[in-house]
């Protein structure tokens, strides 16, 4: 890693002989506008009580025009590091005043480590995506043909990672053409990739993953059977207590129930590398995982 991880140590306040002394609790949050459906704060509680530390961890409402001035001001208040969702991922990137290789290549910020007025900005979604696939769905993505749905912000942050994994080609598909085929270009250097539309989707995959959130919505992209093959594995981003749409179609096309997954492990598994790079140490999913389920 580019950047030396920061040691958290805790402070403590008062030295008089016969006086306790009063430890400084490290705090985190996650920042994002809306808030409150978050499982950020179960995730890393769980987390730090599995791995024996002491911390703080909220979920903070933040006005869409109070991004800077709200992370200087958690900063000031003694905060150590945070998480950021949705909208504030690009206002991350561009206040960071440093940036990982997985940042830069996503072009997004999920995670900021807090050093005075140092902020080191790192993307973790896309590790998150592969460690689920590759760890808690024992997928191997080497020499795969893998579908990305959507060429938004979610497929730029998993590309990176997915390639790392050397797959046989990774197609980008979207409504808009040319965005798929700039992203893809985007990532050429990387690994064997192209963009197109929907309907220009001719050949079966062994890896489906939804990375738009219309499934969440109750609509698809138009998707034809013809890109299923017998064990083919379906993947959606998204996740929610009920299967998704996208999941759904999955389940109509006969595609086996263990080849079908949501996004939750991703969500856990990125938070875990998150708590990584904040602790320096590297918790387990798989409770927490079957523990954010069970709340759903």
């Amino acid at each position: 890693m580019a950047y030396s991880r920061i040691t958290q140590q805790q402070s403590r306040n008062g030295s008089a002989k016969n006086e306790p002394s009063q430890v400084s609790i490290d705090r985190y949050a996650v920042f994002g506008n809306p808030i409150k459906h978050s499982r950020s704060p179960v995730i890393h509680r769980l987390f730090a009580e599995q791995t024996g530390q002491t911390l703080e961890y909220s979920a903070e409402l933040v006005a869409l025009d109070s991004f800077n001035q709200a992370v200087k001001s958690f900063a000031r208040s003694g905060g150590k590091g945070l998480n950021i969702t949705v909208p504030f991922k690009q206002n991350a990137f561009e206040f960071a005043t440093a940036l990982s290789k997985r940042a830069q290549q996503a072009g997004a910020v999920n995670t900021l480590i807090i050093d005075d007025a140092d902020y080191y900005g790192d993307n973790t979604d896309g590790v998150g995506l592969q460690r689920d696939l590759t760890n808690n769905h024992q997928q191997t993505l080497q020499d795969k043909r893998i579908l990305i749905l959507g060429a938004g912000g979610a497929s730029r942050g998993a590309l990176g990672a997915l390639l790392t994994e050397k797959p046989a080609q990774i197609t980008i598909a979207n409504r808009t053409v040319e965005k798929a085929i700039n992203l893809a270009k985007a990532f050429s250097a990387h690994g064997k990739t192209q963009g197109c539309g929907y309907d220009d989707l001719t050949q079966s995959y062994d890896i489906i993953i939804n990375a738009t959130a219309a499934s969440l919505q109750g609509e698809l992209p138009p998707l034809s059977a013809s890109l299923l093959n017998k064990n083919s594995f379906c993947y959606d981003m998204m996740y929610a207590k009920a299967p998704t749409v996208f999941m759904q179609w999955a389940q109509g096309n006969r595609v086996t129930e263990n080849n079908i997954a949501d996004g939750l492990g991703m969500l856990v598994e990125q938070a875990a590398e998150s708590f990584y790079l904040w602790r320096d140490i590297k918790p387990e999913t798989r409770p927490v995982i079957d523990a954010v389920r069970a709340l759903l």
